[in-house]
């Protein structure tokens, strides 16, 4: 193939015409030192904080630390092959998440990156971890219940869509569980569960995960994966993770709910690098300001107003308490940012109540308001007729002389508190919790052995779909519990107590 002189002609004028003589400029530093995850680097002057910054061998990192003549950089991968006076670059990025519906049923890193091995994921749009909580008018007060299917808590700690609502007690007493009873019960009920994972054991995530899947929840559940083994920054930056991908469904009118499992961890993690990067201490040695770094994540929970689609994003923290002591700091902390904490006792737990809901020191900021009226009509009196029946449960230990009007109240507080307990991972429909509490603060249940209590409750389940399924189905649809429905159980509840006092010769 011969070549003309006009076609080479023109290829050269071509060249010349479209030659463009212009200088990229990239913004660069050098590390002047490098170690335990964290990298001290000179020369990034226009960089901003939260901005991620790229290393030769590929690591990228976070910038914390502002300083006059260098920048603290914290690494989110290994920090193997970085060398004082390596270049490091600028990506111009503030550290974002991958958003959206394609997240649901993955497990992903804080980052975003699948860990599950089920392919890529497809974003929507990209969140930054970091953003501004909703101000006052965007907001409006809670007011729609969030069932969690737990008795104890619907009845007497009712949590509302949009509420901030803290699980705390020892290591071993329940608080994942609850955590799980949760994500279950939201099957059907169009609540999108996020749930992070802070410093935990890979095999406890597995796990966690296996059972969502076998109760077919992980369609509507996303896990955001920062195990004991994840580097420290990238364990920081998953509550934040996690938040940011609640809120891509809050903003569509969807309601979303964070679980942070758990805030000492990171606090724990947040600690570790602010010793590293140089940050001065403060009590028991955390820097002074972890409080403002939980403030400014659970501010973001909010019930939006209407103008905005009216979706909502709500917060379920963990703190572990050493001892059962919630004086220290970050217990402490936590309690006064939230709007109501659930104590888990080690003490009940290890005396068989599960869950081990402490009622006397738990509480919810938001209350009745949150409560489905059905509940709040027939548990108004529960949680003082607990804390009173735990008093005189005590008192009575010193073997004293009872009237018959404090052996009644002892009967119903024992039965009672049979009712609250419950089998791990089995919510109860409302219908369920407000017909169980309905009988026992009728008095049906106060001649039955306590053994038996258990076996009532689900035979009068039982009874109650079969023979009188209007009553159940009433509860559900309306979420209210008329006179007429009040009338019709207690008539039912009379008749099939008959039949059981027969049935076990009681």
């Amino acid at each position: 193939m011969t070549v003309k002189p006009g076609e080479i002609s023109w290829v050269i004028r071509n060249a010349i015409e479209n030659f463009q003589d212009e200088h990229v400029f990239e913004s660069t530093g050098r590390v002047l030192q490098i170690g335990d995850g964290i990298a001290r680097v000179w020369g990034l002057d226009d960089v901003m904080i939260s901005e991620l910054v790229e290393f030769p061998n590929g690591t990228v990192g976070m910038v914390l630390n502002l300083e006059l003549d260098s920048v603290g950089v914290v690494l989110f991968g290994s920090d193997e092959g970085i060398k004082e006076h390596d270049i490091v670059k600028r990506t111009g990025k503030i550290v974002s998440v991958p958003v959206g519906n394609d997240l649901l049923g993955r497990v992903v890193d804080p980052l975003g990156n699948p860990l599950d091995g089920k392919g890529a994921i497809h974003a929507e749009a990209y969140f930054p971890i970091e953003t501004d909580a909703p101000n006052v008018i965007q907001r409006r007060s809670v007011h729609e219940p969030l069932q969690t299917g737990v008795k104890a808590i619907d009845a007497m700690i009712p949590i509302g869509k949009g509420q901030r609502e803290l699980i705390i007690g020892d290591r071993q007493v329940g608080k994942t569980t609850l955590i799980i009873d949760t994500i279950l019960n939201q099957r059907d009920k169009d609540v999108i569960c996020i749930y992070a994972a802070i410093g935990q054991k890979n095999s406890n995530i597995a796990h966690l995960e296996a059972l969502l899947r076998k109760h077919d929840a992980m369609r509507y559940t996303i896990i955001v994966a920062a195990s004991a083994s994840t580097p420290a920054p990238l364990q920081y930056i998953a509550p934040y993770a996690a938040t940011a991908m609640g809120e891509f469904f809050m903003r569509q009118g969807k309601h979303a709910v964070c679980f942070y499992d758990d805030l000492s961890k990171h606090a724990q993690v947040y600690r570790q690098m602010s010793l590293l990067l140089r940050r001065p201490p403060g009590r028991e040695a955390y820097p002074g300001d972890i409080f403002y770094l939980h403030s400014r994540l659970l501010e973001r929970s909010a019930k939006l107003s209407d103008d905005l689609g009216g979706g909502s994003l709500t917060s379920i923290p963990v703190i572990e308490t050493q001892a059962q002591d919630v004086t220290t700091y970050i217990p402490t902390n936590v309690i006064s940012i939230t709007d109501g904490q659930i104590y888990l006792e080690a003490d009940l737990f290890f005396s068989g109540v599960k869950p081990a809901i402490n009622p006397g020191i738990s509480a919810s900021r938001v209350g009745g308001k949150a409560q489905a009226k059905a509940m709040r009509k027939v548990a108004s009196h529960l949680r003082l007729d607990i804390a009173q029946y735990r008093d005189l449960a005590a008192f009575t230990q010193f073997g004293s002389e009872l009237d018959e009007a404090t052996k009644a109240q002892i009967t119903r507080g024992e039965r009672m508190v049979e009712i609250l307990k419950q089998d791990k991972f089995s919510p109860y429909s409302l219908e369920q919790q407000v017909m169980i509490i309905f009988v026992g603060t009728k008095g049906f249940l106060d001649d039955i052995p306590l053994h038996l209590i258990h076996t009532f409750e689900q035979e009068l389940f039982e009874f109650m779909n079969h023979d009188y399924p209007q009553i159940p189905h009433s509860i559900a649809e309306t979420q209210d519990f008329t006179q007429k429905t009040m009338d019709e159980l207690e008539a039912a509840a009379a008749i099939f107590k008959k039949q059981f006092v027969q049935k076990y010769q009681l």
